[in-house]
């Protein structure tokens, strides 16, 4: 995946608290999955993983689609990170 930008966008609480709305990233080749794309942007960016380790319960979507931390990722993606949405 080296070369390829992967858009990374931040919602809510996990906006706040790494403080960026997006961020477009280059990851290695191995971040293949939304699981790996977060462990990568943890080393990465210290901002982020402050905020992932604050939000462990977190969804996310890749392409406007629901998606699990299993789920790939390619480059040209958006993926999207927020905490568990709540009704009322």
């Amino acid at each position: 995946m080296n070369g390829t930008i992967i858009e990374v966008r931040f919602f809510a609480a996990l906006r706040e608290r790494v403080g960026e709305e997006v961020l477009r990233v280059s990851p290695p080749a191995a971040v293949t999955t939304v699981a790996a794309l977060c462990d990568w942007l943890t080393t990465e960016y210290p901002a982020v993983g402050i905020a992932l380790e604050a939000t462990p319960r977190r969804m996310v979507a890749i392409n406007e689609e629901l998606a699990t931390p299993d789920s790939p990722v390619a480059g040209g993606d958006t993926v999207a990170l927020f905490p568990p949405v709540t009704g009322g």
